[in-house]
């Protein structure tokens, strides 16, 4: 592969604006349903844009690994993303503690 064609490869790669404003609301979207999943509420619009975003990478690079392809598509986006960003979520608790399941009444009723 000569120079000029990976130039020409990387020439073609642009981002326009819808696509951006897709990422942003599938973040959005993934992060919340994570925060009502994970902990009952959602960490606000920036939070969830970022735990979003975080969790599509995840989703992105675990799904395959397990054998799990879920197509194309919006849907498919924010279900990917809504995975990667439970797991996010759910280490993020396991290496801070406890968290919220602590303070709730499952861990009083269960003698702790």
């Amino acid at each position: 592969m000569a120079l000029d064609d990976n130039l020409s490869c990387s020439e073609d790669m642009n981002m326009s604006g819808e696509s951006l404003i897709v990422i942003l609301l599938v973040g959005v979207i993934a992060g919340w349903l994570a925060g009502q999943i994970v902990r009952g509420t959602g960490f606000g619009v920036i939070g969830d844009l970022i735990v979003g975003i975080v969790g599509a990478f995840i989703g992105d690079w675990l799904l395959p690994r397990l054998g799990i392809q879920l197509g194309v598509g919006m849907a498919a986006a924010i279900i990917n993303a809504t995975v990667g960003a439970i797991v996010l979520l759910l280490v993020v608790r396991l290496v801070r503690g406890g968290g919220y399941w602590e303070s709730s009444s499952w861990g009083r009723r269960w003698g702790r």
